[in-house]
């Protein structure tokens, strides 16, 4: 008999957590219209929810039998977890694309742009300045152009 092999660290609690989101999906679809006609405007959207539930269902239930991460206990299964998922530089760009959200409003769009893409470049670049800002002014020119010559749309 074959023994399975033994999780990932997170996996059962990412599991666990896509199985609340499918729940949520059913329940926000069921909100829509409800249960009202085969074909109204909710009936996709809880058809999908539940066939979300009853997948993550199957794969918990097929997951109770594995063996658990050999990373010495849930603080070690933790730190693996971070370590194999959020290393430093996925940490940092998710912090810059928050602090674009943040001075979008202050700043608008162009210049939060500009400012995004200049600190991206510079990092991506290891402090490259004449590339850097050679490309955040090439791609802001662009987006600039597209969005009001041929869009026709007013960038805040």
């Amino acid at each position: 008999m074959s023994h399975p092999p033994p999780l990932k660290a997170g996996e059962r609690a990412f599991n666990l957590l896509l199985l609340l989101f499918s729940v949520g999906v059913f329940y926000e679809a069921y909100r829509i219209s409800g249960f009202d006609l085969p074909n109204s405007a909710g009936a996709f959207p809880l058809l999908l929810g539940a066939i979300m539930i009853v997948t993550m269902v199957s794969i918990l239930l097929g997951q109770r039998h594995h063996p658990r991460p050999a990373a010495g206990g849930v603080l070690g299964e933790w730190r693996q977890f971070l370590a194999t998922h959020f290393p430093l530089p996925v940490v940092l760009f998710s912090l810059l694309a928050v602090g674009y959200l943040l001075a979008l409003p202050a700043l608008g769009f162009i210049a939060a742009t500009a400012l995004f893409l200049l600190v991206a470049q510079l990092c991506l670049r290891r402090g490259h300045w004449l590339s850097a800002v050679l490309v955040t002014v090439l791609i802001t020119a662009v987006i600039y152009a597209l969005f009001t010559l041929l869009f026709q749309v007013y960038l805040p």
